[in-house]
């Protein structure tokens, strides 16, 4: 139905709202119009002719009901309210205009007027369960994922194939699971001059509200020798939209610095930007190499795109290198692939390659793909590298090698 039809029905209906200050006409014909044009974009006609039936038939509950939905649909909160208070005091036992007058204090972030709201519902209709999934919506919006967690429980009980509920608790379990423990594989397989080198790693993580801390444990086994490293990493939020990366690891074993900190400030921007600038210090036993990086990055609907260089000063130059992330999330950002691509050799990332000559310029190319998923309760992280890379061989300048990399990762997450 085109907007000539609308506006014709429309002047059936009420002839001339200029001249009209009370409904005459049909208001379940008229009702139907302004559906249609709220649904059409045309909001304000549809909330002009509501009102206008409203005056002949102002307890017609379905269509203050409607009205006030359009208002919370625009933002008018307040507007909304009113409508939904003077539904509810007249007629109680109205399930949709509770959820949507429960909705809409939700959506004006006031969880404990939605809180409170939930409960007075529950007298009316015990047990319903749209009604106490909103209520552990309110609860989570005030910081009580516990709560909201065990009414999520009191829905399942009753409700077990509740297919919207079974998604929130797998949803606040996560949010519970302030600990994480994992583990990570790796081997680098050389096409000539080494035999192939491993890693492992073993991580403790816990989320505090002021940002989460990593400890680690990195062992490696090449050149016929084994080596482990101690390492803590931090991530402090410091106000809205800006975080910091905090690091500092130490190690008896020549596979790895003696010494290594760093530190890196990371800043939201509009336009989904991110942007981050800091250093890294590693400290051998003849010498302490800092490297300067810097990245950006950008979120467009479900894809990520990060930008990351490595500068390291040294006597004969500096030593550069770059790499382009991407990332396609699927679900949510547990899940999803990876490539990169990138040139040169840094010192941070490709710890394989470290000696205390780390601003060596090495040409190099690599490419990586991942893929990253959760098991079907979340709990469990499973993650898959591989990737291959063609660098020039540091003794030996001009000649050339291939690796061959492969990774493993596992992650849980508990309470």
């Amino acid at each position: 139905m085109n907007k000539h039809i609308y506006l014709i029905l429309f002047l059936i209906s009420f002839s001339s709202l200029g001249q009209q200050k009370v409904f005459k006409g049909d208001p379940d014909r008229a009702f139907k119009v302004a559906r249609e044009l709220a649904f059409n974009k045309e909001r304000k006609k549809a909330q002009d002719t509501l009102l206008l039936i409203l005056t002949k038939y102002p307890n017609y509950h379905d269509i203050r009901s409607f009205l006030a939905s359009t208002y919370s649909w625009d933002g008018d909160y307040e507007k909304a309210k009113k409508e939904f208070t003077y539904i509810l005091k007249n007629n109680p036992n109205r399930l949709d205009t509770w959820e949507a007058a429960i909705k809409n204090e939700l959506w004006s972030k006031t969880p404990f007027k939605a809180l409170e709201m939930s409960n007075k519902a529950l007298k009316y209709f015990p047990k319903n369960p749209e009604i106490l999934y909103l209520k552990a919506s309110a609860e989570d919006g005030l910081d009580n994922p516990e709560e909201a967690l065990l009414t999520i429980e009191d829905i399942l009980q009753d409700h077990p194939n509740h297919e919207k509920t079974k998604a929130y608790k797998i949803n606040l379990i996560d949010k519970l699971s302030l600990n994480i423990i994992g583990l990570k594989s790796s081997v680098d397989i050389y096409s000539t001059v080494f035999n192939p080198m491993q890693f492992y790693l073993i991580k403790y993580v816990r989320q505090t509200k002021y940002g989460s801390i990593h400890s680690k444990v990195n062992i490696s086994r090449r050149f016929e020798s084994t080596g482990a490293q101690f390492e803590v990493d931090m991530y402090p939020r410091i106000t809205k939209g800006l975080y910091a990366y905090l690091n500092f690891g130490i190690s008896n074993s020549f596979l790895f610095p003696d010494i290594r900190y760093g530190a890196e400030l990371h800043k939201s921007l509009p336009l989904s930007l991110e942007v981050s600038l800091g250093f890294r210090s590693l400290k051998f036993s003849s010498s302490t190499t800092t490297i300067y990086t810097g990245s950006i990055g950008w979120y467009t609907g479900n894809n990520y795109w990060s930008f990351r260089t490595y500068v390291t000063p040294g006597d004969s130059g500096a030593s550069k290198s770059v790499a382009l992330t991407y990332r396609k999330y699927r679900r949510d950002a547990n899940n999803y692939l990876s490539a990169e691509a990138g040139m040169g050799i840094s010192p941070d990332e490709d710890r394989f390659n470290l000696s205390s000559n780390a601003t060596i310029n090495l040409n190099s190319q690599k490419f990586n793909l991942g893929y990253y998923f959760t098991s079907k309760n979340e709990k469990n992280l499973w993650g898959i590298q591989s990737g291959i890379s063609h660098q020039e061989i540091s003794f030996n300048p001009g000649s050339y090698f291939w690796i061959y990399s492969f990774s493993l990762s596992w992650d849980l997450k508990f309470r």
